[in-house]
């Protein structure tokens, strides 16, 4: 087994937002000044593929894949005030989503059993035929189906601890037993969805895990809900493949969100992940997904990054009243 696997790539680098806009290209630059002066935490770094048109229909709409392409070709336009395409935006987002397939076909071969991809613009909120949350195309999902059609893969988890609700993600997995997705998310901000009632639909219902928190919440709540809901669940479901969508901007410091979140706690939730991941048999991969102020992005990055790649345990923490109320309604679904 090789060393923890790193993907980025310039292209990444060539969506352009403009001046005051959140998502910039600084965001990568940031983490990886960081990662260099700590001598990458040991992983081998790699540039990203673009992902293919077939991997990108595989999960967006032809015609909305095609029309991001062509916007971008002819210069770029704003779709609304927060997502715009530039004339780097298509490669940007392509290659953001290839990072992500690249990472998960290294990680199933054998090569790693951990990875990370530091890439933009952002993917989550994307659904199947629209842009939305500065994302473009859903890499995780991108990854996920690339997984299931093409690399033999069953089950795949995916846990979203970004701030704001992965609604793209969600919807485009509603459907199907083949993913479970979980996320811890505050409540009442962008998208405004993901509420606990929210279990999927038809053969994917019980596979949607939706645990909104309030604004302010501080760590425990978030481990609680980790160690009690999502990863007994995830443990039930036995996944041949984990991905997280690794958001940042619940850290107390990013305002575009509300919670107490430290660069530690990002840390903490990454061995929870890694330690199912060891005890399934299934290799971790993250992409990067959201958190905007650079200092706290760059260190929550690199400390998720030391603790998927290290060996220390997490720390179990004591379940809260809300944890209680959130299993009511998971545990028609999964034993808890």
């Amino acid at each position: 087994m090789g060393p923890p696997l790193y993907f980025s790539d310039p292209a990444c680098l060539e969506h352009e937002t403009p001046p005051g806009h959140p998502e910039r290209p600084a965001r990568i630059t940031a983490i990886e000044s960081s990662l260099a002066e700590r001598g990458w935490l040991g992983y081998e770094v790699r540039q990203a593929p673009p992902a293919s048109r077939e991997m990108l229909v595989a999960v967006h709409s032809a015609e909305y894949v095609d029309a991001v392409r062509s916007i971008s070709e002819s210069g770029g336009a704003a779709f609304d005030r927060e997502n715009m395409v530039s004339r780097g935006s298509y490669s940007a987002a392509a290659h953001a989503s290839g990072a992500a397939c690249a990472m998960v076909e290294a990680l199933l071969s054998g090569e790693a059993n951990v990875g990370f991809c530091a890439t933009r613009p952002p993917g989550h909120h994307a659904r199947v035929d629209t842009t939305s949350g500065f994302c473009l195309f859903n890499h995780v999902a991108v990854a996920s189906r690339h997984a299931l059609d093409s690399l033999g893969v069953r089950r795949v988890f995916i846990f979203d601890w970004d701030v704001h609700h992965g609604d793209g993600t969600n919807d485009i997995f509603r459907d199907t037993d083949a993913v479970l997705f979980a996320s811890i998310h505050q409540s009442r901000i962008f998208p405004g969805t993901g509420s606990i009632a929210d279990a999927g639909v038809r053969a994917g219902e019980g596979y949607s895990i939706n645990l909104p928190v309030e604004k302010g919440s501080y760590e425990d709540a978030w481990f609680s809900l980790l160690e009690y809901v999502v990863i007994p669940a995830a443990e039930e479901f036995q996944p041949d493949l984990v991905l997280i969508s690794a958001g940042y901007d619940a850290h107390r410091d990013d305002d575009q969100g509300g919670c107490e979140l430290e660069a530690s706690s990002f840390a903490e939730m990454a061995r929870y992940i890694r330690g199912l991941g060891e005890r399934t048999g299934a290799p971790v991969g993250a992409v990067l997904e959201g958190g905007y102020t650079l200092d706290t992005l760059a260190a929550s990055v690199c400390a998720t990054m030391e603790a998927l790649a290290g060996d220390e345990p997490a720390d179990s923490t004591a379940p809260d009243v809300f944890t209680g109320r959130a299993a009511s309604h998971v545990g028609f679904h999964w034993r808890l």
